[in-house]
């Protein structure tokens, strides 16, 4: 091998080496606590909300899907997704479940079906994300993809789901229901609010700990 060749060999291996070390997969997001997870936020877009008659279906596609989104990422403390993953901090952008749930079909969020409450597979969030297009973002994302919203069951069927935002492939996803807070409010936003941090304190005391377990080793 002459010089040239080596130093070019070298050169190759290194940027492998480097590509390598960048790269982040699931197992690395339960094992290394400074592997970043981005939140895109909470996808609404196939959501049925269940058993509430005077809900102006309109309202909720344009003003309130927005104002949970929003609430989750402003008060940090109460909905402490860092802490729920053991990370020192989680970045977010909501624009990309915004752009998304603007084009929720609003007459289809209505429902008196109890059993829309439980009617998504892997394979219908899977669906959901790779209607995704995140640029040239890459890294892993968090995204909760919402089955259903049920008044009856006082609850919100949530799929916590963790995806590599450059191939949309979904690496994680998992079913978990959000108990609304007696002390939730009287606002739509509120209300449903408070089931989406029961779903991040039910992260952080059960479900983390089991995916470690599942995907860390």
């Amino acid at each position: 091998m002459n010089y040239k060749h080596k130093i070019t060999t070298l050169i190759i291996t290194a940027c492998i080496g480097i590509n390598g070390a960048f790269a982040q997969t699931l197992k690395d997001v339960f094992t290394n606590s400074e592997t970043p997870v981005f939140y895109l936020g909470i996808d609404f877009t196939q959501t049925r909300l269940i058993d509430d008659a005077a809900a102006n279906e309109t309202d909720i596609r344009d003003r309130q899907f927005t104002g949970i989104n929003d609430v989750i990422v402003n008060e940090p403390k109460k909905y402490d997704l860092a802490g729920a993953f053991h990370k020192s901090e989680i970045d977010h952008d909501l624009g990309y479940v915004a752009k998304k749930n603007e084009s929720a079909n609003a007459e289809a969020i209505k429902s008196t079906n109890t059993g829309d409450f439980h009617r998504f597979t892997e394979s219908d969030v899977a669906k959901v994300v790779s209607g995704y297009s995140f640029g040239d973002k890459s890294g892993i994302g968090l995204l909760f993809v919402t089955e259903a919203l049920s008044k009856s069951k006082k609850a919100a069927a949530v799929w916590v789901t963790l995806i590599d935002m450059k191939s949309r492939k979904v690496l994680m996803t998992d079913r978990v229901e959000g108990s609304v807070s007696r002390f939730g409010g009287f606002t739509f936003r509120n209300y449903w609010a408070s089931a989406f941090k029961d779903v991040i304190d039910t992260i952080e005391k059960k479900k983390y700990s089991e995916w470690k377990s599942k995907y860390g080793s």
